[in-house]
């Protein structure tokens, strides 16, 4: 069976990643594809459990290490209970947030080094990197804004401005290096707009020889 296709929404806080994610999985499911929306950290049981030991309590619960120790323990079961048997029955995954988000938040966030995260990353993502990355941008004030107004686990927004710009900046970094399968997406854009974008870019990457 020819191996499904792997979709990962990144970007800061509040730029609509959950809500687009949603919308596309419709869309797909509509065409008649079977899809799997999973999210980090998450996704799995276990992952789940962890998720609770990151995204609850005060900003300064863990050093950026242990955040980045816990959010591959969590992706190494994220990807051996969810992902890789998805991908291996030839369903489209849809994953708010994969290993970009680590090298966003710990990395560049947190000041933990890109070196130490490559090799957390070489050893537990291995060959399985997203076929296609989704980043969403807008401004720091913007999305801090949304998350506020949506409200939930807020660990991550409390952390303050600057360190919410240097998570833009590296992503923005990101999608650059990696123009082949990363896409930057306008979020400030309406949610029909923006929905819109991500079809076109979807299929567009869907059609390619792999």
């Amino acid at each position: 069976m020819t191996r499904g296709f792997f979709i990962a929404l990144e970007g800061g806080e509040g730029a609509g990643k959950s809500t687009q994610a949603r919308r596309l999985a419709e869309t797909l499911r509509a065409g008649g594809r079977e899809v799997v929306q999973t999210r980090e950290p998450g996704g799995s049981p276990g992952a789940e459990d962890i998720r609770k030991l990151l995204v609850t309590g005060d900003a300064a619960r863990w050093t950026p290490l242990t955040e980045a120790l816990l959010m591959y323990a969590a992706r190494e079961d994220h990807l051996n209970a969810t992902i890789r048997p998805a991908l291996a029955r030839g369903a489209v995954v849809i994953s708010d947030r994969f290993a970009d988000s680590s090298e966003a938040y710990q990395g560049a966030g947190g000041g933990v080094p890109l070196e130490t995260l490559n090799a957390l990353r070489t050893a537990v993502v291995g060959a399985d990197e997203p076929d296609l990355t989704l980043i969403f941008d807008l401004p720091v004030e913007t999305g801090l804004a949304r998350a506020a107004a949506r409200g939930g686990d807020a660990r991550f927004e409390s952390k303050g401005a600057d360190y919410h710009q240097r998570l833009r900046d590296a992503f923005l970094a990101i999608a650059a290096r990696r123009k082949d399968t990363a896409v930057l997406i306008d979020a400030a854009q309406s949610e029909d707009a923006v929905a819109e974008a991500i079809r076109m870019r979807v299929a567009d990457a869907m059609a390619r020889p792999r």
